[in-house]
């Protein structure tokens, strides 16, 4: 029974740990980072303050990045009202035009932004396998990252979780 009940409180340790870094506790600031967007105007991490948001590295060529943007579109669509917004920063490979087609062919409703350099990649940790996505909370504080398409469902209780914060 004593056993039991170690193993118990072990587990609540081990948990409460684990909800402390989802939260934030353990959090980062966002590098510094100018985002030039499709329209030619840019966006600073200074600008992503105040909302949570989604940075999405990502790139025409990635058959993921393609396959889970239709539910980066809608996760922005459910929170975008509350205080969320998402950045989609293509890779410096990725041509231009076809980045462009896919905004308008795909109709994304949020900021794209072209990494013609790499400069961001490189300041938001040597990013090269996409997709990989970064929570910001208010703060301008990285929570979480994703290498590969996240767990929606996972990230959605994240999303209402940092949207709750004040």
């Amino acid at each position: 029974m004593k056993r039991i009940w170690m193993g118990a409180a072990a587990a609540a340790v081990v948990l409460a740990l684990a909800a402390g870094m989802f939260l934030g506790s353990g959090s980062q600031a966002a590098p510094e980072s100018t985002f030039v967007l499709l329209d030619g105007s840019k966006k600073s991490t200074a600008d992503l303050k105040g909302k949570v948001t989604l940075v999405n590295f990502w790139a025409t060529s990635c058959v993921t990045c393609v396959a889970e943007m239709p539910k980066v579109i809608a996760t922005y669509e459910k929170y975008k009202s509350r205080g969320y917004d998402t950045l989609a920063v293509a890779m410096s490979y990725d041509p231009p035009t076809y980045v462009v087609n896919f905004a308008q062919t795909r109709q994304l409703p949020f900021p794209v932004a072209i990494d013609n350099t790499g400069a961001v990649a490189k300041a938001w940790g040597e990013v090269q396998l996409t997709p990989t996505t970064y929570i910001v909370n208010k703060r301008g504080e990285i929570v979480k990252r994703y290498v590969g398409e996240p767990d929606f469902a996972e990230l959605h209780q994240l999303i209402e979780a940092l949207l709750a914060q004040t």
